[in-house]
């Protein structure tokens, strides 16, 4: 068991910069520009701020996971089959369990903050 959470950590923290590296820093952007659009259209709709929502708010957090699975889903499973492919070159075998701690890292994260933040932003800027 030491050696299997040796070998995923270390394998995580050697993604940084190894080969094809340039896509820790794409994918979070293109979860990005997916949040924004959707921090603005919770912001005119006056809705709460969706990483809020998703904790404090039971009755309403399966429609709002169904939301935010819609927008983000593509850039998941993107972040996950080039994570796949990563695991492929590098180390000649697939771990699911990294890919897919990955694919969270880089595209689920930021898209749940940056909603929330420019629903925020938005709604307290003056109109």
């Amino acid at each position: 068991m030491d050696d299997l959470l040796a070998r995923a950590v270390h394998n995580l923290f050697d993604r940084i910069d190894g080969p094809m590296a340039i896509r820790l820093v794409i994918q979070p952007i293109v979860a990005t520009a997916f949040a924004l659009r959707d921090g603005l259209r919770d912001a005119r709709q006056n809705r709460t701020p969706y990483g809020w929502s998703l904790f404090m708010d039971p009755e309403h957090r399966g429609h709002r996971l169904r939301d935010g699975w819609r927008s983000i889903r593509t850039v998941f499973f993107a972040a996950l089959a080039v994570d796949v492919v990563y695991q492929l070159v590098q180390l000649d075998w697939i771990y699911l369990g990294e890919a897919l701690i990955i694919a969270q890292i880089v595209a689920l994260l930021p898209y749940v903050f940056v909603r929330s933040l420019t629903n925020r932003i938005v709604r307290i800027l003056p109109q």
